[in-house]
């Protein structure tokens, strides 16, 4: 059974200057189970309240979506199996995963 990965972190980490890194604010505050990819579009849990940016992980080919109440389309926001991406959000945003090809 395949899945996608969602970590929600509160933003960017700085520096000890207060320079923005390009790297997410660790620990994430929600490590999301995983939802299950499959032919039908799936969403996620509804990101916590102080989420502003997600790391997506996905363990096979699938398509995603994200919005308020997102609906995922097979031939759109494709991703490749093994891939990691990263996404400004907002809270109670959520993530719509469908199989693709």
């Amino acid at each position: 059974m395949s899945k996608i990965y969602i970590d929600e972190f509160v933003g960017l980490q700085k520096d000890g200057a207060g320079h923005v890194m390009p790297v997410p604010q660790t620990p994430a505050i929600v490590q999301q189970d995983g939802v299950t990819i499959g032919v039908v579009s799936a969403q996620s849990a509804a990101f916590n309240a102080n989420t502003r940016l997600i790391r997506v992980h996905t363990d096979a080919v699938c398509a995603i979506a994200l919005g308020d109440n997102p609906t995922a389309v097979a031939t759109k926001g494709r991703m490749a199996a093994d891939q990691t991406e990263y996404f400004a959000v907002y809270p109670g945003q959520k993530l719509a995963v469908i199989s693709s090809t």
